[in-house]
């Protein structure tokens, strides 16, 4: 088991008004979540917009959650890449760092056959010593890694655990923890005798989501109550709905850098009913 925990939210990036890294609103949102059901988070994922940030800032980003992370807690860097290399580099410095882990996604837009999937995940487990996280999402990379790929893939020093993304492929693989890749899928992730989740909603709901782990007799319950959220936060591309919501919350996230644009006013008021449906801001109207 690599104890890195059951409920971890993949962090935002908060941004202040130049579009800047925001370094103390990250690290007062990294403690206000450990704080709120997470057991860790994950950093410079698809949800902290690590696409549009550059290596410094990646790199940086990483270091201020390693070093302000409370105690107890976990912290997992993104460090994929289509560039072997550059997924290679990100993770050894990621490691010097201090992440407890790596998450690194299926190479994209080159779109590797599995043999260059088997070689590029080869080469990133000779990069660290930490838990590799595999990060299946074929809806993004264009690649999707099949169950019988994984399991060769567990055979990989280091590779321990899978975020799966594909729901057609959600099911335990031996030697592999198993999280589930998106919020709709914790439910059945945890039903199949998974670890848990990489979560997005947890940035609001973690107690809930995290009650789901705890008290497995309330799991499908705590479920149904959260679903209308769940549809909320996608109502348009991973990470607008959930800047938009902590914004509604009052957490200081700040704006999206292109080619992500602000949530619409149609998107806000889904978004502002998705969250008065668990109970957040009442008594606002749409």
């Amino acid at each position: 088991m690599t104890g890195l925990g059951a409920i971890l939210t993949a962090i935002v990036t908060p941004f202040d008004e130049q579009l800047r890294v925001d370094e103390e609103a990250f690290t007062t949102l990294h403690q206000h979540l450990c704080e709120h059901g997470s057991d860790g988070i994950v950093a410079m994922g698809t949800t902290g917009e690590a696409p549009t940030l550059t290596d410094e800032e990646h790199l940086r980003v990483i270091e201020i959650a390693c070093a302000n992370r409370p105690e107890g807690t976990t912290v997992i860097a993104g460090t994929g890449s289509n560039d072997t290399r550059h997924a290679c580099h990100l993770t050894e410095r990621a490691t010097e760092l201090g992440a407890d882990a790596v998450l690194v996604v299926t190479p994209y837009y080159n779109r590797p056959n599995r043999r260059g999937i088997l070689r590029h995940y080869a080469e990133v487990s000779r990069a660290t010593d930490k838990p590799i996280v595999l990060y299946n999402i074929p809806g993004r990379t264009g690649t999707d890694m099949p169950n019988d790929l994984l399991a060769e893939l567990a055979q990989l020093d280091n590779v321990a655990a899978v975020k799966q993304a594909n729901a057609a492929n959600l099911a335990l693989v031996d030697g592999l923890e198993l999280y589930a890749g998106d919020d709709e899928s914790l439910l059945r992730t945890l039903e199949l005798g998974g670890t848990g989740g990489i979560c997005v909603a947890s940035h609001i709901v973690g107690d809930r989501m995290q009650q789901m782990v705890s008290d497995p007799a309330r799991r499908s319950e705590i479920n149904a109550e959260l679903q209308p959220l769940f549809e909320a936060l996608s109502v348009t591309t991973n990470p607008i709905p959930i800047k938009a919501a902590l914004d509604m919350l009052g957490h200081r996230v700040g704006g999206l850098r292109l080619p992500l644009v602000e949530a619409s006013e149609t998107e806000l008021g889904v978004i502002r009913r998705g969250l008065q449906s668990v109970g957040l801001l009442e008594g606002v109207t749409s």
